[in-house]
């Protein structure tokens, strides 16, 4: 009878593995091109949501009156919760269920996103100035000798500090929260990748993966141009009545649109990931193994080598406090910044991001500014031309190191010489632009009048103008010359006619909203586009190449 009872017993248990091996392989989520496919829909939403916060950094600053440099703190604090989480996420979550804290990940994103709305909100509505006296009939500052006391410039100039503060932190702790987010995303996600796929196959599926990042800003980029071209309270007046379009200087987009969609695209595509085993092939798991303790110094691989269970590394089920890993981490980082190729790598990535995130941050504003485009429009071309291409980089890139057959060494070169000639066409950035042009008081002098500075006293065209300094609408005037305001100009009426600074016929003393086209600026933007697209792909291509070489 025992014999029998043990009988069954081993063939319940050599039945059981059989039965869960058929449900892995009857599994969708068993398959690693299926989470592949997961993987690269939570890295296009991460993607998406990063590149539309660049598109509206613009109208972040018209409608909270902040400056460049709070956009940029307010850009740059994604990276401050990326680092302040990614050594603990990397390392602990390595020896985790990765595929779930990949979905936990995507859920905080997500309420980064919903969090990024949310000023809008809590806000008032925006209004613009056309309800002043001096606004009434087009909203432009014309010429008038009305007297404007100081409370009223300076309450122009800022209406409400208290209330743009808290907005401005919200959207701080909005860009953290994504940042912490987006942490297990991409490294537990291209170590769960080629942990089960074959060594000659993990670049192209690496390649195919970044490939996906990058294109997520181009959709940012587009999905920016769109809600920048909707009234920022559509939902709220009726927009038939505004008399306004959003090539107004004063026109503010529904910036907050773009991120409730990519909030919900991040909780959809985080779902997924619930649904994936933590190992997908035992064999897989284990060649993973031996490539993370290729990492570690022969001194800590042994000491943990008799806890490692069931072929994981570093289990928590070893018996191992949290703070005997803690005190592990400064030992295997000390290990890793001795390897001096990891260093190096390491310190290329940190220089190339440096300068990508700076020129990423502020390319939709030199735009505008450079080439007098709106933020729709330098939002649609670089959605359109720069990301598609720097997507195609990191794609060719991936193929060659398969194609190829590149060794360590091989990516290594290929790495270098792509960086090389992306450097040399970013140097070419320095000798293309177009001219300010003459703006009169700034470049140019008003009529027959010298340079104005501080000192001096105002032209005679303007004197008893009263214009406001706190803000400028620039118009170009007949006579080829910006001027800061219709006021500057000395129009005096709101169709900006009868211009005093313009000249002294009232026929030709006319001007124009916006400023005035410098000569040649279209060829050489048109020369900037091309230049920015060959940049953007032939530095892409080092991507996937940098990432073999860091994973081998």
């Amino acid at each position: 009878m025992q014999v029998k009872n043990q009988i069954c017993t081993e063939r319940s248990s050599t039945d059981d593995p059989e039965q869960e091996d058929n449900q892995k392989k009857t599994s969708c989520f068993s398959n690693i091109k299926i989470f592949l496919v997961s993987e690269c829909a939570l890295m296009l939403a991460q993607g998406t949501v990063g590149a539309y916060l660049v598109s509206v950094l613009t109208t972040l600053e018209r409608r909270f009156n902040l400056q460049s440099a709070d956009v940029g703190v307010i850009a740059s604090s994604f990276e401050i919760g990326n680092l302040a989480l990614i050594l603990f996420v990397s390392y602990f979550g390595a020896k985790a269920h990765r595929p779930r804290l990949i979905g936990c990940g995507g859920i905080v994103m997500a309420l980064g996103a919903l969090l990024s709305a949310l000023p809008e909100f809590l806000t008032h509505q925006y209004e613009y100035e056309a309800s002043d006296s001096w606004h009434a009939e087009d909203g432009r500052d014309i010429c008038s000798n009305n007297s404007r006391s100081e409370n009223q410039d300076s309450g122009f100039k800022c209406s409400d500090r208290a209330n743009t503060n808290m907005m401005y932190l919200l959207l701080i702790g909005a860009q953290v929260l994504l940042g912490i987010g987006a942490t297990p995303v991409q490294p537990l996600g291209v170590s769960y990748i080629d942990d089960h796929v074959h060594r000659k196959d993990s670049s192209l599926y690496i390649g195919i993966l970044f490939s996906t990042l990058v294109f997520g800003p181009a959709c940012g980029f587009i999905l920016g141009s769109v809600c920048t071209k909707v009234y920022v309270d559509a939902v709220f007046i009726d927009t038939s009545k505004l008399d306004i379009t959003p090539d107004d200087p004063r026109w503010i987009g529904a910036w907050w649109a773009g991120f409730l969609l990519c909030g919900a695209l991040l909780f959809l595509s985080a779902l997924f990931m619930f649904g994936f085993p933590q190992a997908l092939d035992e064999q897989d798991m284990n060649s993973g193994g031996e490539s993370e303790q290729a990492m570690l110094p022969p001194s800590i691989s042994m000491d943990f080598q008799g806890s490692k269970p069931n072929g994981t590394f570093f289990d928590f089920n070893s018996g191992l406090s949290v703070c005997d890993h803690l005190r592990v981490i400064p030992r295997v980082t000390r290990h890793l910044l001795s390897n001096p190729v990891f260093t190096c790598i390491t310190l290329a990535a940190c220089m190339e991001i440096a300068v990508v995130a700076g020129f990423a941050a502020f390319l939709g504003k030199y735009l505008e500014q450079q080439f007098n485009l709106t933020t729709s429009s330098a939002n649609q071309l670089l959605g359109m031309t720069a990301i598609p291409c720097a997507c195609l980089g990191i794609f060719l890139g991936g193929l060659l190191v398969k194609k190829l057959n590149l060794s360590a060494l091989g990516a290594v070169r290929m790495a270098m010489l792509v960086n090389l000639v992306s450097t040399a066409c970013y140097v070419s950035f320095l000798f293309l632009g177009c001219d300010t042009g003459p703006v009169a008081g700034v470049t140019v002098a008003y009529g027959n009048e010298t340079l104005q500075t501080s000192q001096r006293p105002e032209p005679p065209c303007i004197s008893t103008c009263n214009c406001y300094t706190a803000s400028v609408s620039p118009v170009c005037g007949s006579n080829g010359v910006t001027y800061l305001s219709a006021c500057f100009a000395g129009c005096t009426k709101p169709n900006l006619t009868s211009c005093l600074c313009i000249s002294a016929n009232t026929e030709d003393a006319v001007a124009l909203p916006g400023k005035c086209p410098s000569p040649g600026c279209q060829q050489a933007f048109l020369t900037f586009l091309c230049v920015i697209c060959v940049c953007s792909m032939i530095g892409a291509m080092a991507q996937t190449p940098s990432v073999i070489i860091l994973i081998r």
